[in-house]
């Protein structure tokens, strides 16, 4: 049963050393010459302004928090959809009771103000 796996092993094993390789040659040949401009941070083309550590508002994370929670939720329509006909009518039913407690929390938070940007 194990010898099914040797072949996945050795593959890993080759992606692995290719991989310290090319990195290893490319610090080892890599030219280096650090200078202000080099070494300062990268703002897309942009001189930067500022301090990098400056703080955002709580509603920026609120609004991500709240987003990547419905993404997840939202993730299960997908093998629902491909099961749908095997379902039937309990699970087309199951999968409304599903999106009213969806909606429920979104309504929820948005009469909360969570995504409200210009408090």
């Amino acid at each position: 049963m194990a010898g099914v796996y040797i072949p996945v092993l050795i593959h890993l094993l080759c992606v692995v050393v290719l991989a310290c390789g090319i990195l290893g040659l490319s610090w080892w040949v890599g030219v280096k010459r650090p200078t202000k401009q080099k070494l300062e941070p990268y703002e897309c083309g942009i001189t930067p302004v500022g301090d990098a550590r400056g703080s955002f508002s709580i509603g920026f994370y609120l609004v991500g928090m709240l987003f990547i929670l419905f993404e997840v939720e939202a993730v299960f329509f997908y093998p629902w959809a491909v099961v749908f006909k095997s379902l039937r009518w309990p699970g087309f039913f199951e999968m409304i009771v599903y999106i009213a407690i969806l909606l429920a929390g979104y309504i929820y938070v948005w009469k909360k103000g969570a995504l409200d940007w210009s408090r």
